[in-house]
């Protein structure tokens, strides 16, 4: 997969977030937070996260809607349950993914990561589609930036999160990766 020049990735669909800000300077590109995604909770169906990181959710549309829509959230890639990935901020950009948060302790993870977002939640297991989709872009990812580490946002954000949750294949990520500095309790 080609990249442009400002951290955009070819081929995949581009949705531009208002909710991004600039690496400090010298923050390069070194980790990778895995998330997991679904709105309303353990529902997957419509564009609801799609409205959420563009800042457009209808806090009418749903309860829980009133109690996020005023949040400014986003992630550089959301990987849909069929596969779509869909890009909201340059990675060169700083996205608004991990919060308050911490990797080996060097602290604000949105300095120095990407974030991709799974269409998932902690009950559901993720579809073999999103793999299929997960797996090119990590590739892709390695290709233009020294990443050292793939790391959940329950690990670097520890008691405060919980995703990507426990049907996440860490397994095979590892496999995959296995130069890479992964979350210790799934062998790294």
């Amino acid at each position: 997969m080609p990249w442009r020049d400002d951290g955009w990735l070819e081929g995949v669909a581009w949705l531009p977030s208002p909710n991004f800000g600039e690496r400090p300077v010298g923050a390069g590109v070194s980790l990778v937070v895995i998330h997991n995604i679904s709105l309303p909770p353990d529902e997957f169906a419509g564009n609801w996260v799609e409205d959420f990181f563009l800042n457009r959710l209808d806090p009418e549309a749903h309860p829980y809607f009133a109690t996020i829509a005023g949040l400014q959230v986003s992630a550089h890639f959301y990987v849909r349950r069929d596969g779509r990935v869909i890009q909201f901020v340059g990675c060169d950009q700083r996205a608004w993914h991990a919060g308050q948060s911490c990797w080996c302790e060097r602290d604000n993870c949105n300095d120095y990561s990407v974030g991709i977002e799974l269409e998932g939640s902690d009950t559901t297991p993720f579809a073999s589609e999103q793999y299929a989709a997960l797996w090119p872009l990590l590739d892709a990812l390695r290709q233009r930036y020294p990443i050292a580490a793939i790391a959940g946002h329950s690990h670097v954000a520890p008691g405060r999160k919980t995703d990507p949750g426990p049907y996440f294949d860490w397994a095979a990520l590892a496999a995959r990766h296995a130069d890479l500095a992964l979350p210790a309790e799934v062998g790294a």
